[in-house]
């Protein structure tokens, strides 16, 4: 385990020097209106989110989102209200509400209250309580005082630990192991030397899974990750690290040969999981349907590989958005597939927010014997160099 923290640290220093490039993550689309309105007579709306929380409207449709199946059992100011009786300040409570949006629908009474109380009779500070709860809020939900004091405590270590320029974990062979319990804070401990984040380790702290309850299966899973090239920093490990410690090997095997017959080589698979590690995780028929819908498009076999090499995240899209998205640019934009092909990185852009509106300014500036830019020009470059083109385009036109 040293050697694979010190390979892991040896990873970080060379990304220091040399960064990975970005990957474009997959774009969803705007929420529905009429979905985040919330039902009727509920004061737990997007509107609601956005007046006593001072939430933008886009993440308040996006937590809405998330709880709206359950919030009309919800009393949201009983919660605010309670949180405020206990210190919590308006950017914590925000905090909170923006990383565990189901707080808001738990009991005040029955669960919030008894944990509040539970903690501070423990001797915690108000400041201290209110610092780890603002970052880990999902304590607050937990059953049982064992499980409750546990937890906050191990974070409150972390916390602390992250303070100090002198912190050296104790020796990790004389950490615990056996409880599932165990096992977890072992295994968080031996992730934070290699240098997760924070946020990205408590996430998987108070996660329903068991990726870091185990000992063996998960020191397996964590050295191949490592050995990928996974930069530990970053959320793409952390999904890596969830994706091949939940499946078999024997399983991610038949995942791989399933890209090899429409056309991958294995050395493509592994680059793409880079990219995008939720690859494996795609079931054979998405993977197929996606196959078939490029297929129906007019895209040959070798261009659906070239775009997905690029671009994994195509086959995350719906078959409906991926052709909403190629014949907008092929049949209203004119560009031919090869211009769609040479450019996969447009797949990944959102179609209400960046293809069309670009799109209708270049349309809009377009002048008589003057073909429409490249795609690369129009979409996939940046907001600068975008308007230097349009700049360039309204002087041609003004000349014609």
């Amino acid at each position: 385990m040293y050697s694979l923290i010190l390979q892991g640290r040896r990873l970080i220093e060379f990304q220091k020097r040399r960064p990975w490039p970005n990957v474009l993550s997959t774009l969803s689309n705007s929420f529905s209106s009429a979905i985040a309105s919330g039902p009727k007579g509920n004061s737990f709306t997007v509107a609601y989110l956005v007046d006593s929380l001072g939430f933008t409207t886009k993440l308040a449709e996006s937590i809405w989102r998330k709880v709206s199946s359950e919030a009309k059992r919800g009393d949201p100011d009983s919660v605010l209200n309670l949180l405020k009786s206990h210190g919590f300040r308006d950017s914590h409570i925000s905090t909170i509400v923006a990383n565990y949006p189901r707080l808001l629908l738990l009991d005040p009474e029955k669960s919030l209250s008894p944990n509040l109380k539970f903690l501070q009779s423990r001797g915690a500070p108000t400041s201290e309580l209110t610092e780890i709860l603002s970052k880990v809020p999902k304590i607050l939900g937990m059953k049982g005082d064992k499980a409750v004091g546990r937890y906050y405590d191990f974070v409150r270590d972390i916390v602390e630990a992250d303070k100090s320029s002198n912190y050296e974990m104790s020796c990790l062979s004389a950490l615990p192991e056996g409880t599932r319990q165990e096992n977890i804070i072992r295994n968080v401990l031996v992730l934070r030397r290699l240098g997760v984040p924070q946020e990205l380790l408590f996430s998987l702290l108070v996660s329903c899974s068991h990726i870091v309850s185990g000992k063996e299966r998960f020191e397996e899973s964590l050295k191949k990750v490592v050995e990928m090239g996974f930069d530990p920093r970053t959320s793409k490990f952390v999904e890596a690290l969830r994706i091949v410690y939940q499946m078999s090997d024997k399983t991610i095997e038949d995942k791989v040969n399933l890209y090899k017959r429409l056309g991958f080589a294995v050395a493509d698979v592994w680059e793409m999981f880079k990219k995008y590690p939720f690859l494996l995780a795609i079931s054979e028929k998405n993977i197929f349907n996606s196959f078939e819908t490029f297929m129906r498009l007019a895209f040959t076999r070798d261009e659906f590989v070239r775009v997905v090499k690029h671009c994994p995240q195509c086959l995350g899209l719906s078959s409906e958005l991926v052709k909403k998205k190629t014949e907008f640019l092929v049949k209203t934009m004119i560009w031919t597939i090869e211009d769609v092909v040479s450019n996969p990185a447009v797949f990944g852009y959102s179609l209400e927010k960046r293809i069309v509106p670009r799109c209708n300014v270049i349309k809009a500036l377009m002048f008589r014997g003057n073909g429409i830019p490249s795609v690369g020009y129009v979409l996939v470059c940046k907001d600068e160099v975008f308007k230097q083109v349009c700049e360039e385009a309204r002087r041609q036109g003004a000349c014609s």
